[in-house]
């Protein structure tokens, strides 16, 4: 038993009361979600029900505690549903494309959610063939060892902890991909593996939408990543869109911000390649996923980190987001849209301003 199933059991074995809370949905022009608590209740019985030959479901007996107010469940929906909404509940805005729900809730106003297509992959244009990379021939999970080609593309140690965390932020990680034998559980695949947190869209009183976390996320634990259209420089500049464009695969060699780290790294100790000379941006403004949503901060609790393991082509990298400090439950996620001052120009090539609203101490009063 696991899940839900396994806290009832758990709940009838040591006589635990439990919180029953009731969940309709009313469908129309759009899904509205209502709840309706319905008292503490005591799991009497447990029974497994065999639905076909290979599967079985469990099913609980609850009876409700005497000396609670007397409720008719019917009567609170009608009156629920027959009240001017408050807000919204979207169970999961990814429709089953990450393994883990992705719920949002605007509960300031009705206020629709933006409009967009959910993907859980990066878009990468027609017109660039990216080949899998050369992989690694180890039997078993992977190891710091001169045998392992991934370890030596990374400069001799695998980046990541045994629990999962990022040791420290790079210029670029090398994760095993498609082409090596190590098993799906190795420790150098992390974000190749997606969503392993509860996360959830939320409407902010400032700053639009936002994301937070549902669960406790520990420093160096990857949260997300920054999925949409990848876009060469030409096309970038005819998309009438600042917001959701991210630049990539420009920052290897920023010497102030790496600290000479690169140098660790062999495929950057030579400099620029001719991968890297044409610019490119993920766009997720048609077509993105949760961390559209991630706002900005001066103080931030993410960094992003670039990652290469479906192919080598150093222009393109996945922007992996990674906790820089614990995150608590409820707590909203920001990560450094690291804009320079008046360096954001319209189509006409007028400089553009944005005030930052992040509400940090450290903030300069900008985002660009």
């Amino acid at each position: 038993m696991e899940g839900t199933d396994l806290a009832l059991k758990q709940s009838m074995d040591t006589k635990t009361h439990v919180r029953v809370i009731y969940r309709f949905v009313m469908t129309g022009r759009e899904e509205l979600t209502h709840y309706v608590y319905g008292g503490l209740y005591l799991v009497e019985k447990f029974s497994k029900e065999k639905l076909r030959e290979d599967k079985h479901i469990s099913t609980f007996h609850l009876r409700r505690l005497s000396g609670q107010p007397s409720i008719n469940i019917q009567e609170l929906v009608e009156k629920k549903m027959a009240e001017p909404s408050n807000g919204t509940f979207t169970v999961d805005i990814s429709a089953g494309l990450e393994k883990i729900p992705i719920s949002a809730i605007n509960s300031i106003s009705n206020e629709a959610q933006a409009t967009f297509f959910y993907i859980s992959h990066i878009q990468y244009l027609g017109k660039y063939q990216l080949d899998p990379p050369s992989g690694c021939d180890c039997v078993g999970p992977c190891s710091d060892s001169q045998k392992c080609a991934c370890v030596m593309k990374n400069g001799g140690k695998i980046p990541f902890r045994k629990t999962g965390g990022l040791i420290e932020e790079k210029p670029l990680i090398y994760e095993c991909g498609p082409s090596c034998k190590c098993p799906p559980t190795c420790r150098n695949r992390v974000g190749q593996h997606g969503i392993s947190f509860r996360l959830q869209v939320f409407k902010t009183t400032s700053m639009g939408l936002g994301v937070r976390s549902l669960d406790f996320i520990p420093t160096g634990r990857f949260v997300c990543e920054y999925i949409g259209e990848l876009l060469d420089n030409e096309d970038a500049q005819e998309r009438d869109n600042d917001e959701y464009l991210f630049l990539i695969g420009n920052n290897y060699y920023d010497v102030s911000r790496w600290d000479n780290l690169q140098k660790t790294i062999p495929s950057l100790r030579n400099g620029p390649g001719e991968e890297e000379e044409n610019f490119f941006a993920v766009d997720a403004l048609k077509c993105g996923n949760l961390a559209r949503f991630i706002n900005h901060s001066c103080t931030p609790n993410l960094f992003t980190q670039n990652v290469l393991y479906d192919h080598d082509n150093k222009g393109m990298p996945h922007i992996m987001l990674f906790v820089c400090e614990d995150i608590q439950p409820l707590e909203p996620l920001a990560y450094d849209y690291n804009y320079t001052i008046d360096g954001v120009h319209d189509s006409e090539g007028n400089i553009k301003k944005k005030r930052c609203l992040c509400g940090s101490v450290e903030r300069s009063g900008w985002l660009y």
